[in-house]
């Protein structure tokens, strides 16, 4: 793949940055160039989704939260960001990754062990590396949630790197 920056260095300005990722070559890109392309490929429309058959391990007495046996927000919840993320999975670049940051839901409805869920999103807003869902889950009878869901768009290795920087260091 060519870089569509090639050529465009300048001396000075705004930050620079090794493009690994998205060019076969260690080309130098402004932050700003490289949340524009991390987004290329990603418009309003895309939609994912997935789905279970609720067993007992996704009822929330298992996930520790609540005590009746119908599937957990926390396991609804997980469904609604994996649809997210299967609406833009093979459209990012080599090295990127989305990450969830914010979640409005709402959980209006029991589903008891052995009923289908499935979990939509649609992509509703693109704005540099923020990407912003609509997301809904349906069991076979009824919508028994909805919201939204903002992920943004991160490069894995310094993604990784910044997070490893937090962890304990431990003693020889």
């Amino acid at each position: 793949m060519r870089c569509p920056y090639i050529g465009t260095r300048r001396a000075g300005g705004p930050k620079r940055t090794r493009c690994a990722a998205l060019c076969e070559t260690l080309t130098v890109h402004t932050e700003r160039e490289m949340a524009m392309d991390t987004s290329s490929g990603l418009s309003p429309g895309l939609v994912g989704e997935t789905e279970i058959v609720v067993g007992t391990r996704d009822t929330a007495p298992h996930v520790g939260s609540g005590k009746i046996k119908v599937l957990a927000t926390p396991v609804m919840v997980s469904l609604m960001e994996e649809a997210a993320l299967n609406a833009v999975e093979g459209l990012l670049p080599a090295g990127h990754q989305t990450v969830g940051t914010r979640l409005d839901i709402t959980h209006v409805a029991a589903t008891p062990v052995g009923l289908r869920v499935t979990a939509k999103a649609e992509l509703t807003r693109v704005d540099g590396r923020r990407l912003t869902f609509r997301i809904w889950a349906d069991d076979e009878r009824d919508r028994i949630g909805e919201g939204t869901h903002e992920r943004i768009i991160v490069n894995v290795a310094r993604f990784d790197a910044r997070a490893q920087e937090k962890a304990p260091r431990r003693a020889p």
